[in-house]
């Protein structure tokens, strides 16, 4: 079956840059780790270290995860939130939290979805963008610091392609190629060539070539079309990959390669696949979680093995999960809750694989918990 969604992303000449899985597919979700706010959505507040089906169903499409709360659309449309909702980032029109799925209002036309720290970013089929969730330092893009428990639309514009949450802050592209970004902006994060904080989408410089983009804690990294990379914001660990810990409030490009492809912000650390299905990983590595056997932190790219098969890679708070072209799923870094899925909570510095199973698609998280795609 070909795996291929006609949207957005056709529409702006580009094929799938979201990495949201096809509808075609069957899609299962999948959850462990930590639980203390039900975010694995399984009902309960029990941890667990290995793989845990998440219900019954088979039509789950895009994840993210927050800090303790967890979010999803399905193939139908219909969107999902579960876990802790102290600032309403659960979307419910309330603050009360839940450990199992939640639907989200009754609409069935949400594509694809992004989890800051507290709040909920999502774009729609028609190409909207909304928020809601945690609204100190403008996260939400309304253009003020209000919190809301309920989806609200940011602007009236259809062009919204990609999303990502950091901390407090949030980035987009549009299909039209450019970079927007708006929320906290203490070391830069915003890519301004500032430190002022902006409750609305402003636009990073005047280019049209943005592909990919990820949010850390307080830092971003993005791609382009030309295969180049670029970073900035927060530095203190060398995740910006400028072979310093100095913070940058413009994008700097990381050396002089044109052989970027995936890339993935964890809390204080950046992980990257290239063209060539080589991974790489820089920044803090106090728990193992950039995959070299060790546990000092860099400030340039550092291959993670020699293997030229990795797929897809999504790092958390100190810890990292990925994918290789046989859909088999690895993990490394902290464990302390399970959320390496390896059956027990003991950390590792080099890559171990979840299972022996081979079906896995896609891994999203924020914290000690991580949610997972697999068919």
């Amino acid at each position: 079956m070909s795996e291929r969604y006609v949207g957005a992303w056709e529409q702006a000449g580009l094929f799938n840059p979201l990495n949201v899985p096809s509808p075609n597919y069957t899609y299962y979700l999948y959850s462990w780790g930590q639980n203390n706010f039900g975010q694995l959505g399984l009902g309960n507040t029990t941890y667990y270290s290995s793989p845990k089906q998440v219900g019954a169903l088979t039509n789950w499409l895009s994840i993210s995860g927050g800090k303790y709360w967890s979010i999803s659309t399905k193939t139908d449309g219909t969107l999902w939130a579960w876990g802790k909702n102290q600032y309403g980032q659960l979307g419910l029109g309330n603050t009360t939290n839940y450990s199992s799925p939640k639907q989200v209002g009754a609409l069935t036309n949400w594509l694809s979805v992004a989890a800051g720290f507290y709040y909920s970013l999502a774009i729609k089929t028609d190409g909207t963008l909304w928020s809601w969730g945690y609204g100190s330092f403008g996260p939400l893009g309304l253009g003020n610091s209000t919190n809301y428990s309920s989806p609200k639309q940011i602007g009236a514009l259809t062009n919204w392609l990609k999303i990502t949450g950091g901390r407090y802050h949030s980035v987009a592209i549009k299909t039209d190629g450019t970079l927007w970004a708006w929320g906290y902006n203490s070391v830069g994060q915003l890519g301004q060539g500032n430190t002022t904080n902006l409750s609305s989408p402003v636009q990073i410089g005047a280019l049209s070539n943005w592909l990919n983009i990820t949010a850390g804690q307080y830092f971003t990294v993005a791609s382009k079309t030309d295969g180049t990379l670029w970073a900035w914001g927060d530095n203190s660990y060398g995740q910006l990959a400028q072979g310093n810990t100095s913070n940058y409030s413009s994008p700097k490009q990381i050396g002089a390669l044109t052989t970027w492809s995936t890339v993935a912000a964890a809390a204080l650390n950046t992980l990257s696949i290239k063209t060539d299905k080589t991974l790489w990983a820089w920044g803090f590595n106090n728990a193992g979680q950039l995959g070299l056997n060790n546990t000092t932190s860099y400030s340039s790219p550092k291959q993670v093995g020699a293997l030229t098969n990795w797929s897809s890679v999504a790092g958390f708070l100190f810890s990292t999960m990925a994918t290789q072209t046989n859909n088999s799923l690895w993990g490394w870094g902290q464990n302390n809750f399970g959320q390496l899925g390896l059956g027990n909570i003991t950390n590792y510095s080099s890559p171990k694989q979840v299972g022996s199973s081979t079906n896995w698609k896609s891994i999203a998280s924020k914290q000690g918990a991580v949610l997972a795609l697999g068919y």
